[in-house]
């Protein structure tokens, strides 16, 4: 643990509906390093968002945390009361949101939602709170800081309510910043901007980042390590070399192909990954992707694959990856 900032362990979690229980997170691991980006990529509706909610516990009520667990810096959280979990939400582990005009009250001023978590974690007084956010504000790029922080997230542009959101998850100089889909409905200058933000984040402040977003090219271009989920499993995990050079997963691979490559836009057509991702429901047996999978194999109907290491820390849950695969069943 000396070099890991957050480590996840079978996590499980589940919403409970009147038409059943969703499993949308089913049995997760994964660790995040000091001062490294891990990249989490899917599909909507592949368990992304709903496992960094568990690990601080921002879940729906019909929502259940069933088995796992969340170790940050060693310390367990799954079993931590309310209140030790407000000490630690903003203040040792941020989080920018997907949408900030739902993200952030619309009544209340920049200033009061700049100044709260410096006063709450930091026991600033008014005046040194309100000096702070000025200078979170000129931090993330908010031109004429000292007069915008007035204004309401209304008088602010998507990308600058966006930056704002930064400010405020950046504001106590958290060790772990996870950031959902930080660049959701923003035109590409600004989410180039938003990410060079990140990285320059991460150098000055040391914080380890948790990036979760359905475009590859995000992840490309900011993350260290990635795994890659469906149907609430991480079916592929790996550095992002690893990842974008050496998949192996069938799903990762189809990921990769319905991205449009620059170098080949009049060479290559994309290859959509076709049917639907799995009800979560009714979860399929076997593996999840079996469905959609052009290599389904007979034991792929049947039972779930193991994580199957290729090389380092590169595995791919995958029964292609067997050693005795060929006599495992024909393709279907």
């Amino acid at each position: 643990m000396a070099n890991k900032i957050l480590e996840v362990n079978n996590l499980n979690t589940s919403f409970y509906t009147m038409a059943g229980e969703v499993k949308a997170v089913n049995g997760v691991d994964f660790k995040v390093e000091k001062a490294k980006t891990l990249g989490i990529v899917g599909e909507s509706g592949s368990g992304k968002s709903v496992t960094v909610l568990s690990i601080v516990k921002l879940l729906a009520n019909n929502a259940e945390i069933k088995s796992g667990s969340v170790l940050f810096k060693g310390r367990e959280l799954t079993d931590k009361s309310e209140n030790y979990l407000q000490s630690i939400r903003g203040n040792n582990i941020g989080m920018i949101f997907q949408d900030p005009m739902t993200s952030l009250n619309p009544v209340l001023s920049v200033k009061y939602q700049l100044c709260e978590p410096l006063i709450k974690h930091k026991k600033m007084g008014a005046k040194d709170a309100e000096k702070k956010a000025v200078e979170l504000l000129k931090s993330v790029g908010i031109p004429d800081a000292a007069n915008r922080i007035n204004d309401f997230p209304h008088e602010f542009s998507g990308g600058m309510r966006q930056r704002v959101m930064i400010a405020m998850a950046i504001a106590c100089g958290p060790e772990l910043l996870i950031a959902d889909e930080p660049t959701t409905a923003l035109d590409v200058t600004i989410q180039a901007q938003i990410l060079e933000l990140m990285k320059n984040l991460k150098k000055e402040l040391n914080t380890s980042i948790i990036l979760i977003t359905h475009d590859l090219g995000v992840i490309a271009d900011s993350a260290d390590d990635v795994i890659v989920m469906y149907g609430g499993k991480v079916m592929e995990e790996g550095s992002v070399r690893d990842i974008f050079y050496n998949s192996k997963h069938p799903y990762t691979k189809g990921l990769l192909q319905s991205v449009p490559n620059p170098e080949k836009l009049d060479k290559q057509k994309l290859i959509p990954i076709e049917g639907n991702p799995p009800d979560l429901l009714n979860l399929p047996q076997g593996c999840p992707f079996n469905q959609r999978c052009s290599k389904t194999m007979k034991i792929c109907l049947e039972k779930m694959p193991e994580l199957f290491k290729v090389s380092g820390k590169h595995f791919s849950r995958c029964w292609l990856l067997h050693p005795k695969a060929k006599e495992l069943g024909k393709v279907i």
